[in-house]
């Protein structure tokens, strides 16, 4: 309990009682009053010590008003994520079309399978993949090691054309291989390609298959994945590209699926919905962070 400020009559009292007992009770009287401003004393230096080495935590080791506080150690990290974006990727199915060799036809071993630009086909094929021009930025990151970005990996990323067919697969394009690639992550762990933005066909929401490897070696040998996904097209950029020429029948799919019922994204989506930024016009750029 806090205790009541002294009154006037209080001090006076005291005074009144501790008037005239003689020099043996002055002396002691004095004695005691030393030892307990001493103690006080004692009790006020401390406090100011203490706070004078806890006041001021960002003093530079180097600052000779205090050598001897010093900083912890900064640690900087070649990393581009946070903590959420830091999660793994879903491993999810290649799919019926993933010209891997894993079910048909395999082009990852065809020499000019490494290439940025993916609209067009290779080799003795010679068709060209119309529609609203689309860059693809992923970004591999390496969760063992606090997800710092992964440079000589390799990316094999391929999806549908404008009509909703995959090239060596659907009758219409089988004899086609365009809009599929490989590309070596640099040294920002970044891949690069240039395509054009997928239709919408029937039961699925639009999105881009994507393996990734440890070396080109391993993806132009078709060898072991490290991961095997998909990105998510978000809705609104999905809406605006297929009231465009072209993308007629994308329409009327994408109206009949969402991202919460679609059988790969339903069971959530966030870490494969990329950002999208551009227009129509100037064409679209999709990012994705892949922490594998």
């Amino acid at each position: 309990m806090r205790r009541a400020e002294p009154t006037q009559s209080d001090h006076d009292d005291h005074d009144l009682h501790d008037h005239d007992r003689g020099l043996a009770f002055d002396l002691a009287t004095l004695l005691e009053r030393r030892r307990v401003l001493g103690l006080f004393a004692g009790i006020s230096l401390a406090s100011l010590v203490g706070c004078t080495t806890s006041s001021n935590p960002t003093t530079s080791r180097s600052s000779p008003a205090n050598p001897t506080t010093s900083t912890a150690p900064t640690t900087t990290a070649t990393s581009t994520g946070t903590d959420a974006s830091c999660a793994e990727i879903p491993e999810e199915t290649a799919g019926p079309y993933p010209g891997d060799g894993s079910n048909g036809p395999n082009i990852l071993t065809q020499s000019g399978i490494v290439r940025s630009d993916i609209r067009s086909s290779f080799g003795s094929a010679s068709g060209i993949a119309a529609g609203v021009p689309l860059t693809i930025n992923l970004t591999i990151l390496n969760l063992s090691q606090g997800c710092s970005v992964v440079s000589g990996a390799a990316v094999y990323l391929w999806h549908c054309d404008i009509n909703g067919n995959y090239s060596m697969y659907s009758q219409a394009v089988a004899g086609e291989n365009y809009l599929r690639g490989v590309q070596e992550s640099n040294g920002n762990g970044a891949v690069t390609f240039k395509s054009i933005f997928p239709a919408a066909y029937s039961g699925r929401w639009p999105h881009v298959h994507f393996e990734v490897y440890s070396s080109p070696a391993q993806a132009t040998s078709a060898g072991s994945k490290m991961a095997t996904s998909q990105l998510a097209l978000p809705a609104d950029v999905c809406r605006s590209v297929y009231g465009t020429d072209g993308y007629g029948q994308s329409v009327r799919n994408l109206a009949q699926t969402s991202l919460e019922t679609d059988n790969v994204f339903r069971d959530g989506y966030s870490r494969q919905l990329a950002t999208v930024t551009g227009s129509v016009s100037s064409g679209y750029v999709a990012s994705l962070t892949v922490p594998v």
